[in-house]
C-alpha cells in the first residue's frame, strides 16, 4: 500500500497528513461495516423479522436519514464548519450501536421495530457527516490523482471489511454452535462501536482547508429550469437513483435467501458475502487508474452491462461454489461502478456547491432504495412458488427467485435507456470496451485466444498508453 500511496500523495505536508489519516479512518470505518453493519439483516432474522421487515430495515433508515444531508449542508453554510459536523455525525453513529443491540432484547415484543428505529439513528449520524466529508475530501484530494487515491482508499475499505467480515462470521458460527448467538452479535456490535470511535479520532486529525464551505442555495426560475433540463448532473442523479431502485428490489433479500431459504451457516454466509468484497479489493486499483486517464463514463457503461446480470445468475443454481463465482463477478462490477459514480460526481459539481448537490443526489438515491426495497419486500411476500402454464406446472422453492428475476428486468431497462444519455465531463482519452476489460482483469494469453476465437480480439499494447 505504501508504494501505491506515493503515487497519489502530494507535496503539501498538511494534505499528505490528512490523507494518511483518511486512510486510517477508512480502515476503522471498514471494521465497523464488516463486523457490524454487514450482520444487521442477520440480526433481524435472528429476531424473527419477516421479508417485508427486512426490506424496511434496508430502506427506511437510509431514506429518513438522507434528509439529514440537506440539514447538514444548511448547517455547514450557517456555521462555516465542515470538520465539526463530520465529527458530530460520526460520533452519533458510533454510540447508536448501544440502543441498536440492547433495545430489541430488552423489549422482545417490539424487537424488530426498535431495531429499525435504532438503525435510523445510526444512519442519521452517517448522513450528517456525508456531505461535509465529501466536500472536505473534494478539496483535499488532488484532482489529477483523485481516481487513484479513492481506489486505494476503497481497496483498504474492501480488504479490512473482508477481514472483519470473516472474523464476524466465525464468531457467530462458534457462538451459535454453543447456543449463545445473541452474545455473538453483542460482541460484534461492541467492536463495531469501538472501531467507529477510532475512526472519529482520525477524522479529528484531518486538515479542513478554509474558505470552501459549500453554499446552501437552490435557485429557482425559468433560466434555472432551462439549465436543469440540460444538466449532466441531473441526468446522472436520475440514472443513479433509478439504478438504486432497480438494485434494491433484490439486494436486501440475498441475506434472507441465504440464511432462511438455503439454510446457509454463518460461515457460508460470511464466505459468500466476503467473496464480493475480495473481488472489489483485487480490481479497484485498476479501476482507479482507468478512471484517472480514461474517465468515468466508459466504466459506468461497462459495469452497467454487468449489473443487470447479477440477480439473474442466482436463478440457475443453489450450489455454494457457483454462488461464490457469482459473487466474484458481482464484486468486480460493483467496484468499478461505485468508484466511477463517486468520482463522476466530484467532476460534475462545483466545489462551492458540493455539499448541497451531494445531499440532493443522496436523497434521490435513498428514495430509490426505499421504493425498490418496499417493492421487493411486497413481491417476496405475495409471489407464488408455482405456476400452471399450458397444462404444465412450474415450481420453485422460494418466492425470492421471482424478486431476483424482476430486479434483473428493471435493471436492464434502466441501464439500456439511460447510460447513453450520460456524457463524460473531463477531456480524457478513449478506450474500447474490450481493452477496458483486459486492463481490469489483466487477462492472460490463453484468455486472449478465447477472445480471438469469439471475434473480439483485443487491441495491441501500442494502441493506447498504460495509465501511469
Amino acid at each position: 500500500m505504501k508504494a501505491e500511496w506515493s503515487s497519489v500523495g502530494g507535496s503539501d505536508p498538511k494534505t499528505d497528513a490528512s490523507l494518511n489519516h483518511s486512510l486510517k479512518d477508512a480502515a476503522a470505518f471498514a471494521t465497523m461495516v464488516g463486523i457490524g453493519e454487514t450482520y444487521l439483516s442477520a440480526f433481524a432474522l435472528f429476531l424473527k423479522a419477516s421479508t417485508p421487515q427486512i426490506g424496511l430495515l434496508a430502506s427506511l433508515p437510509p431514506l429518513l436519514a438522507s434528509f439529514v444531508q440537506l440539514f447538514s449542508a444548511w448547517l455547514g453554510h450557517v456555521t462555516g464548519q465542515r470538520k465539526m459536523i463530520v465529527l458530530i455525525g460520526a460520533s452519533v453513529q458510533a454510540f447508536a450501536w448501544l440502543p441498536l443491540v440492547l433495545l430489541p432484547i430488552l423489549f422482545r415484543e417490539s424487537a424488530v421495530p426498535l431495531l429499525i428505529a435504532a438503525v435510523v439513528v445510526y444512519q442519521c449520524g452517517a448522513n450528517l457527516s456525508t456531505p461535509q466529508w465529501g466536500s472536505m475530501m473534494g478539496d483535499i484530494v488532488p484532482t489529477r490523482r483523485r481516481g487513484r487515491f479513492f481506489a486505494l482508499r476503497t481497496r483498504i475499505v474492501s480488504l479490512v471489511t473482508f477481514i472483519s467480515l470473516m472474523v464476524g462470521g466465525l464468531t457467530l458460527h462458534v457462538m451459535s454452535k454453543s447456543g449463545h448467538t445473541y452474545q455473538g452479535f453483542l460482541m460484534l456490535f461492541a467492536i463495531a462501536m469501538l472501531a467507529r470511535l477510532v475512526s472519529v479520532y482520525h477524522l479529528s486529525k484531518m486538515y479542513d482547508p478554509p474558505g470552501h464551505v459549500s453554499t446552501m442555495e437552490v435557485p429557482v426560475g425559468a433560466a434555472w429550469w432551462q439549465r436543469l433540463r440540460q444538466s449532466n448532473y441531473v441526468r446522472f442523479s436520475i440514472f443513479f437513483a433509478l439504478t438504486q431502485f432497480s438494485v434494491a428490489i433484490a439486494s436486501p433479500f440475498f441475506t434472507v435467501y441465504m440464511l432462511r431459504d438455503l439454510k446457509f451457516s454463518y460461515v457460508a454466509f460470511m464466505a459468500n458475502t466476503g467473496m464480493a468484497i475480495l473481488a472489489q479489493f483485487l480490481t479497484l486499483s485498476q479501476w482507479g487508474r482507468i478512471s484517472d486517464v480514461f474517465g468515468n463514463r466508459r466504466i459506468l457503461a461497462a459495469t452497467g452491462m454487468l449489473i443487470p446480470l447479477m440477480p439473474m445468475l442466482w436463478l440457475f443454481s443453489t450450489n455454494f461454489w457457483y454462488l461464490l463465482f457469482t459473487q466474484a463477478i458481482s464484486g468486480l462490477a460493483w467496484a468499478g461502478f461505485s468508484l466511477s459514480a463517486g468520482n463522476f460526481l466530484y467532476d460534475l459539481i462545483a466545489r462551492d456547491k458540493r455539499a448541497t448537490y451531494l445531499a440532493i443526489h443522496n436523497v434521490l438515491a435513498s428514495t430509490g432504495i426505499f421504493a425498490g426495497a418496499m417493492l421487493g419486500g411486497y413481491l417476496g411476500a405475495v409471489l407464488p412458488t408455482k405456476l400452471d402454464l399450458f397444462g404444465t406446472t412450474f415450481s420453485w422453492f422460494s418466492p425470492l427467485l421471482g424478486v431476483f428475476a424482476i430486479s434483473t428486468i428493471v435493471r436492464a431497462i434502466v441501464v439500456i435507456s439511460l447510460v447513453p444519455k450520460i456524457r463524460e465531463v473531463r477531456n480524457v482519452r478513449d478506450i474500447s470496451l474490450t481493452n477496458l476489460i483486459f486492463r481490469v482483469t489483466r487477462v492472460n494469453a490463453l484468455a486472449g485466444m478465447v477472445f480471438d476465437v469469439l471475434g473480439a480480439k483485443p487491441k495491441g499494447p501500442n494502441d493506447d498508453t498504460t495509465p501511469d
